[in-house]
């Protein structure tokens, strides 16, 4: 990983190089925004990478300059004159990087208009990208923004991911993304004769307890979750340590990890998950959300309920609720950056600073997409607006719960190989959890897979 960090970095040096004001070998410029953006006047094409539309709709929604967009979704069109150009990607088995990666490559020879002005970036790869060393995503002070001003009202854990080793923030996001416990009323009424969050929450507060729950709902013929990768993000992303600690290339398996991969089996040889599901983003995952499933409820974000869950409900509105689940967690969030070499620094400015950092902006995003938003005071007030309330929910206020669990989240520094520890470990003791090899077998498939995928990293230590 960073090798290849480093061949992007190598890319994009060119780009200082051939169009920073007065070329200054410290690399540096005399003006505002240093070596990382071209010299001379804005240009007409602004070029944002991306994996679906969910940026492109909150951009529509409350930057002020957005005209109209064409019906196919690939340009919108803004008052100034300028073009908003969409590249979408899908982010599955590492599409989107890809050819984001091909593109920052040609950054420095492409022609003005064919420039990548801004990009998105995910938590699990996001260090990627605001690495030092790869130089990549523009610091934000760079654009003229500055972090301790324009985003004091941020959660200061999106802040954290957001920035490099050194605490230089390289990019900003609109959201955060604490998790709850959503749930079906109308299973909750059947098992335990209430579906009150409150209520419902008792029983749910620890994993002890949402197993014994779990015991309930199984003799009345439901599953408590979908399946053991439902879990995953709430034992995964409380770690305390980076997987891979700066400067190493030995990974740590933190003891969080083992306690999902002993309770998964656990969960699933008791038959509270169902095993016919062997992971998220499936055919069969999407249908366990539907009216026909016997599955009871799921860890989420907002974006979760919104880009997930509702899609895949077909059923009336309001036959969901959400509550506190065991633990707090976050799990996502999609990070806007400026690109090295953009033509487009103003407008990338002004497009971050109105999706990510303007209050009423972020507010009128949440009352429109059900997203929590990174605005701590916004968010506050919306959790005790007693008026808010979800119609997806059956008028429940999710931010009631959303509010506080994103209070206590608490992240440890990330690392360039989270996404395909994240993504083997699982697939790996997947194999494990199906009774098709044994813990042992399980540990030793991990450690190869990841020391193929990442051929620099030289051990693998496991927790006593």
């Amino acid at each position: 990983m960073k090798k290849r960090v480093v061949s992007l970095a190598l890319a994009l040096s060119m780009v200082a190089g051939l169009t920073a004001c007065g070329g200054n070998p410290e690399g540096g410029n005399a003006g505002a925004n240093g070596g990382y953006v071209a010299e001379g006047e804005e240009g007409k094409v602004i070029n944002i990478y991306c994996w679906n539309d969910e940026f492109r709709t909150r951009v529509e929604a409350v930057y002020d300059k957005v005209d109209h967009t064409s019906e196919d979704g690939t340009i919108t069109y803004l008052t100034d004159g300028a073009e908003i150009h969409w590249t979408i990607n899908p982010n599955q088995d590492g599409v989107y990087q890809k050819k984001l990666d091909e593109a920052l490559l040609n950054q420095g020879s492409a022609a003005a208009d064919d420039k990548i002005d801004m990009f998105l970036s995910e938590t699990d790869y996001v260090v990627k990208y605001t690495d030092a060393e790869a130089d990549i995503a523009i610091p934000l002070t760079e654009l003229g923004i500055d972090p301790e001003k324009d985003l004091a009202d941020q959660y200061d854990f999106t802040k954290t991911v957001a920035s490099d080793a050194n605490g230089v923030q390289r990019g900003s996001t609109w959201q955060a993304c604490p998790c709850l416990f959503v749930y079906r009323r109308d299973i909750a009424l059947d098992t335990f004769g209430t579906d009150d969050p409150d209520e419902i929450h008792a029983l749910c507060s620890d994993w002890d307890k949402m197993k014994s729950a779990g015991e309930e709902l199984k003799a009345k013929g439901y599953y408590t979750f979908a399946t053991y990768a439902d879990t995953f993000r709430a034992y995964g992303n409380s770690i305390s340590a980076p997987w891979v600690e700066e400067g190493s290339t030995e990974i740590n398996v933190d003891p969080q990890i083992i306690n999902w991969i002993n309770d998964s089996k656990e969960w699933l040889d008791a038959g509270l998950i169902d095993s016919n599901i062997k992971g998220q983003w499936t055919d069969d995952w999407n249908k366990s959300m539907s009216s026909e499933s016997k599955v009871f409820g799921f860890l989420l974000p907002a974006w979760g309920i919104d880009f997930v869950l509702n899609p895949n409900w077909d059923g009336e509105a309001g036959a969901w609720a959400v509550t506190d689940g065991p633990q707090a967690f976050n799990w996502g969030g999609s990070f806007v950056h400026g690109c090295v070499g953009t033509d487009n620094a103003e407008h990338v400015k002004e497009i971050m600073l109105a999706v990510t950092a303007d209050k009423e902006n972020l507010m009128q995003i949440t009352k429109d997409y059900l997203d929590f938003t990174n605005t701590q005071s916004g968010m506050e007030e919306i959790a005790n607006d007693e008026s808010f309330g979800a119609e997806f929910l059956g008028g429940e206020n999710p931010f009631k719960y959303f509010q506080p669990a994103a209070s206590s989240i608490q992240m440890t520094t990330l690392s360039p190989y989270d996404q395909g520890c994240v993504e083997l470990i699982q697939s790996s003791f997947g194999d494990y959890f199906q009774g098709q090899v044994d813990f042992d077998t399980a540990k030793a498939n991990f450690e190869r897979a990841i020391k193929e995928r990442y051929p620099e990293i030289t051990a693998v230590n496991w927790p006593e």
